[in-house]
């Protein structure tokens, strides 16, 4: 599998959101196009960018860091946060991003996703975002009514290559990520995951790995890289390779 950096962007700047509550977060001296770059440098081949303003609905996005970061880099860029019409698919295409994260539009809108996979196929990852098993839309500020695993059955009928699976009770906080439902997830859908949410140490990956490496992609992870709890370019090392061809 792989470790995925992520770099969360509002108002322009790195943050890190403490159970993803907009009002508790905590900004992080980076320039995202040098952090990114710095990312590369170390091996890393996936970067996982989160537009928080677009996500939002707050009438803002942060489409020009996105290009730059884009234009900088080699890797791997997988974007979510706000995409919900072609417009938002086109334009973040054009600027050239690999893999399109969306999870409101998926839970309102299934039928307009499954037309977007199938003019754009192989770009589309389903971004689940659950509390305590509920699926919450809007950069997490409202509920679904939907569960996770219903959400990743929905997945696989819309045409997502993969998912991306975040507990939101953990993000943020370093309490170890959420393993079994990740795997309840991968088992639901059929489709490659991506564990979001919780990460610590470098054990996490480990165990990870050890129990499930048949149906996890790859491993995001955002505050215990920030906070130096993990070492990234020992952890890119070791986490650089999947057995998934497209997710």
């Amino acid at each position: 599998m792989l470790i995925i950096p992520a770099i969360d962007l509002l108002d322009g700047a790195c943050v890190r959101l403490y159970k993803g509550n907009y009002s508790d977060s905590t900004e992080y001296d980076y320039d995202p196009v040098e952090l990114a770059r710095g990312f590369e440098a170390m091996g890393i081949k996936r970067l996982h960018l989160v537009d928080l303003n677009a996500a939002r609905g707050d009438g803002k996005n942060n489409r020009e860091i996105i290009r730059a970061v884009r234009r900088a880099v080699n890797m791997t860029i997988e974007v979510g946060g706000g995409i919900r019409t072609l417009q938002d698919v086109e334009e973040l295409l054009g600027a050239g991003v690999d893999r399109l994260i969306v999870g409101t539009m998926l839970i309102r809108d299934p039928d307009t996703i499954a037309g977007w996979a199938e003019r754009f196929p192989g770009r589309f990852i389903a971004g689940i975002d659950a509390h305590e098993g509920e699926v919450r839309i809007s950069g997490w500020e409202e509920g679904s009514a939907m569960s996770d695993t219903e959400a990743a059955r929905l997945a696989r009928e819309t045409g997502a290559v993969s998912i991306i699976y975040t507990s939101i009770q953990r993000d943020g906080t370093m309490q170890g990520p959420d393993i079994e439902n990740s795997i309840m997830v991968a088992d639901s859908s059929g489709l490659p995951v991506i564990v979001s949410g919780g990460i610590r140490r470098a054990k996490d990956f480990s165990d990870i790995e050890q129990v499930a490496a048949d149906r996890i992609a790859g491993v995001i992870t955002g505050k215990a890289l920030y906070e130096k709890a993990i070492d990234l370019p020992e952890l890119a090392g070791k986490y650089n390779s999947s057995i998934f061809e497209v997710w």
